[in-house]
């Protein structure tokens, strides 16, 4: 969270904990999240907006996407360019993952080395395989390029039906060896390939702890409100990437909370006021 009045980051802890607050206005009343700056002497540095400017595009307004140069990171394996600020960043260490989500998609992703563990817990990953290691970030877009060419693996997957499909029942161990099948494929295709500077290997995901209770049989439905607007109290049990598995009067519901991005919020003993809904069967 950023503080408005002190434009400083506040981490807050959600598993275990209430979570009441109330979104004034309409959902899509948003503003400007700023952005990343990189160095080559130091680790990045959080830049707030500094004019508070309301979003267009991305979470950013048009000053602060303009300056963000993180944008050009996806295109350094084409480009061949890669500018100081971002040198450090792209010239570390990468990984080259498989992750699959709750209701059976696969997507391949890179992290930066630093990023090895915590990029696959906030993608809200089930399970995940790591399936290389690259020498640095253009090695490993190289490699992430062809398996989406000659596999047809998708590199995003849109938050709300990472959201949604969590309200269906999830066999995890099940998913697990589809994972660690479908990782070996990719594993296959990268040693016949041969992309200098990369090289495959065979290592799973940690996930965090909490994530083997999405196999219990409890009925979970989608959070019936907007959730970027009005008052909201949710018990959140497990974070499951940008949703959360949060329950309200007794009732257990996945909540998407990537609609918050951007919106400003009050924290207070505020209460959820929602219609009844129906569990989902199949």
């Amino acid at each position: 969270m950023l503080d408005v009045d002190t434009e400083q980051l506040e981490f807050q802890e959600l598993v275990g904990r209430r979570l009441g607050f109330r979104a004034p206005g309409p959902a899509t009343d948003r503003y400007c999240t700023g952005r990343m700056a990189f160095r080559s002497d130091g680790p990045p540095r959080y830049v707030p907006c500094p004019g508070r400017e309301r979003a267009v595009a991305s979470g950013q307004c048009a000053t602060c996407a303009d300056k963000d140069s993180f944008r050009f990171v996806h295109t350094v394996h084409r480009s061949g360019f890669v500018s100081r600020d971002l040198e450090k960043h792209v010239m570390q260490p990468h990984w080259l993952y498989l992750a699959a989500f709750a209701n059976g998609t696969f997507k391949i992703g890179t992290a930066a080395d630093t990023r090895k563990w915590g990029r696959l817990a906030e993608q809200g990953a089930i399970c995940a395989q790591y399936v290389a290691h690259a020498d640095d970030g253009k090695a490993v877009r190289v490699a992430e390029d062809l398996v989406t060419e000659a596999m047809g693996l998708r590199q995003a997957v849109r938050s709300a039906a990472k959201a949604a499909s969590l309200c269906l029942p999830i066999d995890v161990d099940k998913l697990e060896a589809a994972t660690a099948h479908r990782a070996q494929q990719v594993r296959e295709m990268l040693t016949a390939a041969g992309i200098s500077g990369c090289t495959p290997i065979d290592e799973r995901w940690i996930p965090p702890v909490g994530r083997e209770a999405l196999s219990a049989n409890i009925s979970r439905v989608g959070y019936p409100a907007d959730i970027a607007t009005g008052s909201h109290g949710l018990e959140i049990e497990t974070c499951v990437g940008q949703a959360v598995i949060a329950t309200v009067g007794g009732e257990t519901y996945v909540v998407d909370l990537a609609p918050l991005k951007g919106r400003r919020i009050e924290f207070g003993e505020f209460d959820s006021d929602l219609p009844a809904v129906q569990s989902a069967l199949f």
